[in-house]
């Protein structure tokens, strides 16, 4: 099983915590998403990973480092490619065409998801779907009696159905996909000038493949600070059991309310912390009382009253606001 992940995006609606790092690095519950994604769709393989295959764009060299670190720690060899110019989903995909062999999973790194099922690499294809109360907004699938996909339809604006498409597919036959996608390119089949992956999907229904949904008890969306935010807050539940609080926490006069995430070496000292607050290592934190937000490494904050918020690194916080975006090496006082 190969695992193929576009995230050459540099996540604008994310800004200003992307201003230094791909979205996908963000981290939230401690882990960096791409790695959260990577790592849950391997728990629902039901078999080895052998690779992951990372499509990025000019991120720098250490970005790729910990790329490869992220496969490596699952037993999988790491790969980098890059897209150098956003020509759509399609054309993100087929980036990666020399890993397109065999059995794959394809996962857009924008999202997480939780679920309790195993994927059956038998089937033909498979694409991840959630059910939503307002699916305008998102491509959907219809499904028929067998529970088979007969139709893909992007934003509906009358309701058709209520199954979106989360971004995460499986394919039994990784070189039929790349044919696909490579037929999309030859043809200059575009839509508002952009190569699709779900052109592809329709061509491949139309030949005779057959999808079948998998389905996801939770989906969560990274794609502004408030919905990282709260994307943090769920995952703080799922791995509340695990020892997620470092041991060298210097506490001192001071309350954890769990769940949270503490990194290595932070300080915190009259405050109060939590629920639903991850904090990465060397911060600093006193006389403060914070709750459900996520605070990166090196930061200082002091005397602040604040929830919901999302901090970057290196970032100095002094006096009470009610919410904070503050992005990398920002100085509130």
């Amino acid at each position: 099983m190969k695992i193929i992940v576009p995230m050459a995006g540099r996540g604008s609606r994310l800004r200003p915590h992307t201003l230094t790092i791909p979205k996908p690095l963000v981290p939230v519950g401690g882990k960096p998403i791409v790695q959260r994604l990577v790592e849950d769709i391997t728990k629902v393989c039901g078999e080895a990973v052998d690779e992951i295959a990372f499509i990025i764009g000019d991120f720098g060299d250490q970005v790729e480092k910990d790329l490869i670190t992220v496969a490596e720690n699952l037993g999988a060899k790491g790969s980098i490619y890059h897209q150098e110019e956003a020509l759509g989903t399609a054309h993100a995909i087929l980036c990666a065409k020399e890993s397109l062999e065999g059995n794959i999973v394809v996962a857009f790194a924008d999202t997480l998801f939780k679920a309790d099922f195993t994927l059956d690499a038998n089937a033909e294809g498979i694409i991840w779907v959630s059910q939503i109360d307002d699916p305008s907004a998102f491509g959907v699938v219809k499904l028929n009696d067998d529970n088979i996909i007969t139709d893909f339809i992007e934003k509906p604006q009358e309701f058709v159905s209520d199954l979106a498409i989360i971004g995460i597919y499986y394919f039994k036959d990784g070189a039929y996909l790349k044919d696909e996608l490579q037929y999309l390119i030859d043809n200059e089949i575009t839509d508002k000038g952009e190569y699709q992956l779900t052109d592809a999907l329709e061509n491949m229904k139309q030949k005779g493949t057959k999808f079948a949904p998998g389905e996801v008890k939770e989906w969560l969306d990274c794609g502004n600070y408030k919905a990282t935010v709260y994307t943090n807050q769920r995952v703080l539940e799922f791995i509340r059991n695990e020892n997620i609080i470092d041991s060298s926490l210097k506490l001192e006069n001071s309350v954890i309310i769990e769940p949270c995430f503490i990194a290595k070496n932070v300080e915190i000292k009259n405050a109060i912390i939590g629920p639903h607050v991850s904090i990465g290592e060397n911060t600093v934190i006193k006389n403060s009382v914070i709750s459900n937000s996520i605070i990166q490494t090196n930061s200082f904050i002091k005397s602040s009253n604040f929830k919901n918020s999302m901090i970057g690194n290196h970032a100095s916080i002094k006096g009470n606001v009610k919410e904070y975006s503050v992005g990398d090496y920002n100085e509130i006082d």
